[in-house]
């Protein structure tokens, strides 16, 4: 799958402007592909809290890491479009560089290159810069780096107050600062008949999960399932009230590999994009099929998608029974019981 960030990332080293210290090097948000595979070594340390990423990166033989503290004298970083994470990103590079340590970022200009670029040179300074494959790729040494900024940004990934302060997100995650809508809709039409051991699929920071056990007194225990781990730390602080009455359980889990537990109940609202944000329906098509899987005989799937997603063959094809329950602003909330 192309990548044009990844491969601006790389363009310093297969061109020979610079070249692998032999003290190591770290990748912090590292995806995989064919740039990577081409010109790093595998010992590179990959940080990467994405668990399908991390997973690839493992099976391809890179060192990765859910994160860290140590330091090195080479940091390449690959920042996101959202502008407060993005900035958190780079200062967490700082950090983690050695004194007369270099910076590498890369960013697709239809993503933010020219912003992230004035935010690299003023935590920076002036920086070399090269544009290729839509993107640019900027690099600077650390000693000049202002302490205060870094400091600063430093917080803007710290876990906050969102909505009134009855929950806490941070930017990056998904509907990081409100209720998705699709979430909302599928919330509101969750019977209060659920019972026993139940998932949220995708949990994010934990909104549906929070409606299930506040609105379900039958239910026994939950898993919460999420493959993004900075999320799965905002779910974990947003449900600690439920924890006196019920059992949770937090998993950094890629569902589309499958589940390893079997449930009473499934919850989700499945993600339809992929990590460098191109449309990926096949992941709720994934969703569907580890449910089904999951659920014992009788067993609940309670669904919300986006109405075009075409899921109806996939639902069919695992459950004998599904009905749509109710349509709204453009999405739809499935109800699938799994039978004989």
């Amino acid at each position: 799958m192309s990548d044009p960030a990844l491969d601006a990332l790389m363009l310093p080293f297969a061109s020979g402007q610079l070249a692998w210290p032999e003290a190591g090097a770290l990748f912090l948000r590292a995806r995989g592909g064919t740039a990577l595979h081409a010109h790093a070594p595998r010992s590179l340390a990959c940080e990467q809290s994405f668990r399908p990423e991390y997973d690839a990166l493992g099976r391809a033989g890179f060192d990765v890491r859910a994160g860290g503290e140590d330091r090195f004298p080479l940091v390449l970083v690959l920042p996101p479009r959202q502008r407060d994470e993005a900035r958190a990103l780079l200062a967490q590079a700082l950090a983690r560089s050695l004194p007369g340590g270099c910076i590498v970022a890369a960013m697709p200009n239809d993503a933010g290159a020219r912003t992230g670029q004035a935010d690299f040179e003023a935590l920076l300074g002036p920086a070399n810069v090269q544009s290729k494959h839509k993107c640019r790729v900027f690099r600077a040494q650390v000693d000049g780096a202002d302490a205060a900024l870094a400091a600063a940004w430093s917080a803007l990934d710290a876990p906050r107050p969102i909505l009134g302060g009855r929950h806490v997100s941070r930017p990056g995650v998904f509907a990081w600062d409100r209720v998705d809508a699709a979430s909302a809709l599928l919330a509101r039409h969750l019977p209060v008949t659920l019972a026993g051991h139940g998932a949220d699929l995708g949990a994010g920071w934990g909104y549906l999960s929070d409606q299930v056990l506040a609105r379900c007194p039958r239910v026994t225990s939950l898993d919460v399932v999420e493959a993004e781990l900075r999320a799965l730390d905002c779910a974990r602080a947003n449900l600690a009230a439920h924890a006196p009455r019920v059992a949770l359980d937090f998993l950094w889990h890629d569902v589309a590999a499958g589940l390893p537990r079997r449930y009473d109940f499934i919850v989700s609202n499945p993600p339809f994009h992929a990590l460098r944000g191109e449309p990926r329906p096949d992941i709720g098509r994934a969703f569907i099929a580890a449910a089904a899987d999951a659920l014992r005989d009788g067993g609940e799937l309670w669904l919300v998608a986006n109405r075009q997603l075409p899921y109806e063959q996939a639902l069919a094809g695992r459950f004998p029974q599904v009905r749509e329950v109710a349509g709204e602003g453009g999405f739809k909330v499935i109800h699938a019981v799994k039978g004989r």
